[in-house]
Formats: C-alpha cells, structure tokens, sequence
C-alpha cells in the first residue's frame, strides 16, 4: 500500500485541521467574490469546547466547497487544503483498493453512486461522439437484469437506448449465448458503439459479474465499447474478500468504476466515488463553468469538502489491515448465517465473496420480514428477501432470526 497508511485519532487530527488552516479564511481574509462563508454562526455555534476534538464536525462548519476535479490539474485555491487530502483519498481508492498504476487515475467525490453512475455515462457518450462523430441513435447502454436502477436513470437523462442482459438464476451472470444474440441485433439495427456497466456486487444479490462474458462478446462482434464497473456496494468489500478482482484497473479493458463509501465505510451519506482512467473525465469539461478555476468536470457542482474528509478519516483510522479484519469478520458471520441456512434446506443465493444473502420469499413469513426489516426485491410482488450483513448485524442478532425461520418460537 503506497498511499494507504493507519494513524492514530491525533495524527488524523492534526492533519484535517492543518488543512482547514490552509484553506481561506473568512472570519480574519479580505474575501469578496465568493458566494460562500462558514455554515451560518447564528445557528451552528463554532466555539463550542468539544470542537477541537472533533475534526469532521469543524469541516462541516468550514464548510469547504470541493467543485471541480482536483486530480486534473487547478483547482480554487480558496480550498487547496482540504483538497488535497480529496486527492489522497482518490490515490488509495485507485491505487491502492483497485489497484490502478500511480497516478493514472483521475476521480472525485460525487453525491452517490447515482450521479457516479450517470457521470461515467456522460463521459463515455461525449467520448464516442467526439472521438467517432457518433449520435445517441448509433450507442446503446447494456448492463444485466441485476443492475442498480441508476443505469435506467443514466440512459433516460442522456438519451441512450438501455439494454438489460438477462441473468442466469444460478450464478446471477449475464448469459452470454443471449448478449451474443442481442448484439448481432443490434448490430443489424445500426447500433455500432457500446457502453456497458458490469456489477462488483449488486444492491439486490451481491452478485458479481462475470466481466469477460461482456468483454468477449462486444469484441467477438467487432463493437468499439467502454466499460464502467458499478461497485457502488461492493468496492469497499470485494477487494477485501479475496484475491482476485478482474472488476478493477489491473484489467486494461476496465475504464472507470464507482464506489460508494456512505454503506460498507459507514460514512455520511453523499460520498460515492467516481475514478477513472486518465483522460476520460475532460471529456465533460463544462466549458460555460469560466470562472471555476481549472473549469468543472463534476456533474454535481458544487459539493462538500467534508464529505471527503469524512472518507479519508475513517479509511486512515483502520489502515489497510484493519479493513481487511473488518470485511473477514463479516464474512465469518455471513457464512454462519448460510451454514444455518443450509441445515434448515432454505434456497438462497449468495456469493461466496459476499455479505449479502438473499433467500426466496416462500421461505420468510411476511410478518417474520418485516419484524426485521428484510429488504424485498418488490415491494408489490416479493420473490426475494435480502439480509444484509452489516457492522450492526451480529450473530447474537442472526440466531433468533434463524430460530423463528426454523418455526421455533423465540420471547
């Protein structure tokens, strides 16, 4: 880990406040052209004792504005601080967990997989029209069954026809005999350049694609394509659960991938990460953003710092081996939980890398899911319930759950 050091609460400390130190002043620094000050003092009192223990709550009254991408150059210096310790966190997120070359990555802290999601997208839609004088009519977005709502919402906002490889019930892998079939159609149609989205851990399943079944299939019918990895769930967990990972940038045909730090890092919600391969993100400069300084690259604008620092903190407080205990000490529960589950013949799926275990609805009385908010697949039409086994989620908490599905009685 080159990047990706554990320090102590003082060190941790001390760096976010020699950040905020570095960053403009309003109270005591003649500033008159920004749109922006510390959270409103009349409301949010900044004297308060226990603020000088507390590093992430005093950025959240500094009130750092990160706009733009720092890891492509300038940036508004009125925030250079807190900005670098942004890009630390990108440089250990790329590098260090997806195992990126140093300093071949660029990224930023979005508003959540969503907007990270749809801005890998964007990218890759600007890419295919400047760089092949394409239209929206000749791509399409193909991702699997499984995958989150947001590629839906990416293919509406940008105009792009969307594609949903069927999956195979068993593996939960798009099935290749149809992606095959389906892209000789399109083809014929006219379509000639592809976007795909392939899943490190689904939201519903925690299931993981298979990516060579897209990489194979799009080059077996000669499709110019980008590949974008949505580990918005699964890229703080799936590098940690093993030792291979063909979802991340030691696989050249992987172009971007997207975590999100706000589930498994249990950070403030609103600090999903978008990286990609340098010299993808220019292609949605906002030109019109003239006086950003350096531009903007983001979807989102405007955004909070302290987001940003929230990550790095937690990250830098556990330090790569303490993450790796962590993540072994939910698979060590998850897999009591199917052990169990096994024993009583109930029918689940989940991957063997994976936290999630999703078990078939005829299995799970309605008031038994909602005694402990079990998440359905629909909410109208249930054939799935998925628990999710989580920092809260203990074994002293899974065995009742386990006793009542059995039909014991449990006071």
């Amino acid at each position: 880990m080159q990047n990706w050091k554990k320090l102590s609460t003082e060190q941790i400390k001390q760096r976010v406040f020699n950040a905020l130190n570095e960053n403009s002043d309003f109270n005591n620094s003649a500033i008159l052209g920004l749109p922006a000050s510390y959270l409103d003092p009349k409301v949010f009192h900044r004297d308060a004792p226990f603020l000088r223990d507390a590093p992430f709550l005093t950025a959240l009254l500094h009130n750092p504005n990160h706009i733009g991408c720092h890891t492509l150059g300038e940036s508004e210096e009125f925030f250079k601080g807190t900005q670098q310790i942004e890009r630390e966190l990108i440089r250990i997120c790329a590098e260090d967990i997806l195992n990126g070359e140093p300093e071949q990555q660029d990224g930023y802290v979005a508003s959540g997989g969503t907007e990270a999601n749809i801005q890998a997208v964007w990218m890759y839609r600007n890419y295919f029209m400047r760089e092949y004088g394409a239209g929206t009519d000749q791509m399409v977005l193909i991702c699997s069954d499984d995958s989150h709502y947001s590629v839906a919402k990416a293919a509406n906002i940008l105009g792009i026809r969307l594609v949903q490889i069927p999956v195979d019930k068993q593996d939960r892998n798009p099935d290749s005999q149809k992606l095959q079939s389906i892209l000789e159609d399109l083809k014929a149609e006219g379509i000639g350049y592809v976007i795909a989205m392939a899943n490190m851990m689904t939201t519903m399943f925690g299931s993981v694609d298979d990516v060579q079944i897209y990489t194979d299939a799009f080059e077996k019918a000669g499709l110019p394509f980008k590949l974008h990895v949505d580990g918005a769930y699964g890229g703080f967990f799936y590098p940690f659960s093993g030792d291979d990972n063909a979802l991340d940038f030691s696989n050249p045909k992987v172009d971007s991938v997207v975590l999100d730090a706000h589930k498994m890092v249990q950070a403030p919600y609103g600090t999903g990460i978008l990286l990609a391969r340098k010299g993808l993100i220019p292609y949605v400069y906002t030109d019109d953003a003239s006086y950003v300084k350096g531009l903007d690259a983001t979807l989102i604008g405007s955004r909070s710092g302290a987001n940003a620092i929230a990550v790095w903190m937690i990250l830098m407080t556990y330090g790569p081996h303490g993450w790796h205990e962590k993540i072994h000490l939910l698979m060590y529960r998850t897999q009591w939980l199917v052990n169990q589950l096994d024993e009583l013949g109930i029918t689940y799926y989940r991957n063997p890398r994976s936290n999630i275990v999703t078990i078939r609805q005829e299995h799970v009385p309605d008031d038994l899911a909602h005694a402990y908010a079990l998440v359905p697949d629909d909410h109208d039409n249930p054939e799935w319930y998925k628990i999710v086994v989580m920092d809260h989620v203990t074994i002293d908490i899974l065995e009742p759950f386990v006793r009542q599905l059995s039909g014991e009685r449990v006071f």
